[in-house]
C-alpha cells in the first residue's frame, strides 16, 4: 500500500518531477528590486524570496540566490527601492528578470519609467502604484548546519520613504485587492494574483 504521506530529506534529493519547496513556501511576494551601480548604471529584478520582517522601524528583505547585480549595487550604494508587482506590470516584471550583463538597464529593457525618489538616489519604477525607498541595514550570507555559506545573500532594508497612488486609499485605508499584486508560484512558471474575491475577515482572538 502507497503511504499516503510523501516524506523526503532535502539533501538526498525529493524524488519528484519538480521540488515542490517554493511550490509550498507560496506564494510568495515578489521582491521587485531597483538598484543603482556606483558608475551610474541602472538595474531592476524580481526576487522571489521577498518579504516585510519589522513593523518600526519597518524593514523588509530578499535573498539573492549568488552574487548577483542587484546585491553588488547594494553593497557599493547602500540604497534600493522596491516596487510593486501587479498584474499589469507582469510582463514588464518577468521582462526585467532576463539575465542580462550589469551594463544593461532593465528599466530600458522592460519598457519602464524611472522615477525620482524622494530620499534615495534610486529611482522607483514610475508605473508601480506603491514604491518603498530603502537603504540597507544588513547583508547576510546564508549557512547550512555544518556553518558553511550557501552561496546566497539575505539583504535587509529600512524603508525610509513610502510612495502609494491616491486611488489604492479608501477612506485612508490601503486596499490590497485593488492594486492586484501578483505572487510567485512554485511551477516554474506560476504566478498568483490577489483580488477582491479572495478576502475574508478573521479577527485574532482575546485571551480572557
Amino acid at each position: 500500500m502507497l503511504d499516503p504521506i510523501h516524506f523526503y530529506e532535502p539533501a538526498q534529493g525529493h524524488g519528484l518531477p519538480h521540488d515542490p519547496f517554493n511550490a509550498i513556501v507560496g506564494p510568495r511576494p515578489i521582491g521587485w528590486i531597483a538598484t543603482r551601480s556606483s558608475a551610474g548604471v541602472l538595474n531592476l529584478a524580481p526576487y522571489s524570496f521577498f518579504n516585510a520582517f519589522n513593523y518600526t522601524p519597518p524593514l523588509i528583505g530578499f535573498s539573492s540566490i549568488g552574487r548577483k547585480d542587484t546585491l553588488r549595487n547594494i553593497e557599493q550604494t547602500g540604497e534600493f527601492v522596491w516596487n510593486l508587482a501587479t498584474r499589469p506590470l507582469a510582463e514588464a516584471m518577468n521582462a526585467s528578470c532576463a539575465p542580462a550583463p550589469p551594463e544593461v538597464d532593465e528599466f530600458a529593457l522592460a519598457g519602464l519609467t524611472p522615477a525620482a525618489s524622494r530620499i534615495v538616489k534610486v529611482p522607483r519604477v514610475a508605473e508601480s502604484p506603491v514604491s518603498f525607498e530603502c537603504r540597507r541595514t544588513q547583508i547576510i550570507e546564508l549557512q547550512g548546519l555544518n556553518g558553511d555559506g550557501v552561496g546566497s545573500w539575505l539583504v535587509l532594508g529600512e524603508v525610509v520613504g513610502v510612495h502609494i497612488a491616491r486611488h489604492l486609499l479608501t477612506d485612508g485605508v490601503y486596499d490590497t485587492a485593488a492594486a492586484a499584486p501578483i505572487l510567485r508560484g512554485g511551477g516554474p512558471a506560476d504566478y498568483f494574483e490577489i483580488g477582491p474575491d479572495s478576502l475574508f475577515h478573521m479577527r485574532r482572538p482575546a485571551w480572557p
